[in-house]
């Protein structure tokens, strides 16, 4: 499915299998020089005959077009590596391509997972089953690297950069100044909130995204579009809301640790999820595991404010209010 949402400026809804994301929007601007794809999908045959078949109707000729990449997760950029040829550009950012380069595999997540409490072989067994590593990109085509404020300049259309990092460590949006349109992949959504995930202590993501959040915050924007489900006007209140949403989750923990000391995995058993599921003993393990990974977020920005404390116990991080 197509939707022309401004002059030559495309949105293709890639579908997600087994996803309640359901889809990703995909943005294509068509030129007649070049033309721009703008995220892809995951790296699985729905999403590539979605692909072929959409770009087909807007007669975009892929040997024509170039890709830009908002950040390193596998249903935007999973399928780049089906569709590229040697004479397209795929623009990326530098810290997610990084840590594709030096990527070793999952040992590291687990074993920072099973200290949070989290229960290895359930980890394991659904890593191994997880759409990030079962569709990612079949290799990883060398980057056009873009910075924080360089343009990508595309027919009528003048794209800024714009590093947002948190949801990834260089995820990056596009902005229109002249059509006042953000581009905003996963760092600003609708009616779901981004994933703030956190596996090291050496990190803080949800500082960076909220610093994130404020950075955007003053731009003139008429319309986003997101990386997922609809597109939407309302900008500074959605950003408003996302603030509000993880003041919220912090105050929640804070509420938690007050009244006993807890590993990050029962801190998150105990915090309120959107979910279908009546208890958290029937969530499935990967929803756990992004359930654990945002309480482990929130837990390090109030530890870096030092509004909780860490002890170690059995080899397990504990978490306290006092």
């Amino acid at each position: 499915m197509t939707e022309e949402v401004f002059p030559n400026l495309f949105r293709i809804k890639i579908p997600l299998p087994d996803s309640p994301l359901k889809y990703l929007n995909s943005y294509v601007i068509r030129d007649v020089d070049r033309n721009l794809v703008i995220d892809t999908g995951l790296n699985r045959n729905e999403c590539y005959e979605a692909m072929q078949k959409n770009l087909g109707e807007l007669g975009v000729d892929l040997k024509k077009s170039d890709f830009f990449i908002t950040h390193l997760h596998a249903d935007h950029l999973g399928l780049v590596s089906r569709l590229i040829t040697d004479g397209n550009n795929m623009y990326f950012n530098r810290p997610d391509a990084e840590l594709i380069e030096t990527w070793t595999g999952w040992d590291w997540i687990v074993e920072y997972a099973a200290k949070s409490g989290f229960p290895e072989d359930e980890l394991r067994a659904a890593l191994d089953n997880h759409p990030g590593f079962k569709f990612s990109a079949e290799w990883m085509p060398e980057p056009s690297i873009l910075k924080d404020g360089e343009t990508v300049n595309i027919g009528d259309y003048r794209f800024r950069c714009i590093e947002t990092p948190g949801h990834t460590k260089g995820h990056t949006c596009l902005y229109e100044p002249t059509k006042k349109i953000f581009i905003s992949g996963d760092h600003i959504l609708n009616d779901i909130t981004p994933n703030i995930q956190c596996w090291s202590d050496e990190e803080n993501p949800l500082d960076l995204y909220l610093s994130s959040l404020d950075k955007v915050y003053e731009l003139e924007v008429d319309l986003v579009l997101p990386g997922h489900r609809r597109l939407f006007k309302n900008y500074n209140g959605r950003i408003d809301e996302l603030r509000e949403h993880h003041q919220r989750r912090l105050d929640e923990i804070l509420l938690i640790l007050s009244k006993r000391s807890e590993t990050p995995f029962q801190v998150a058993s105990g915090m309120t999820w959107d979910i279908k599921y009546d208890s958290w003993k029937e969530f499935p393990v990967s929803q756990k595991w992004f359930a654990t990974g945002e309480a482990i977020a929130h837990l390090r920005y109030l530890e870096e404010k030092k509004m909780i404390f860490r002890e170690t116990e059995n080899e397990m991080i504990v978490f306290s209010a006092s």
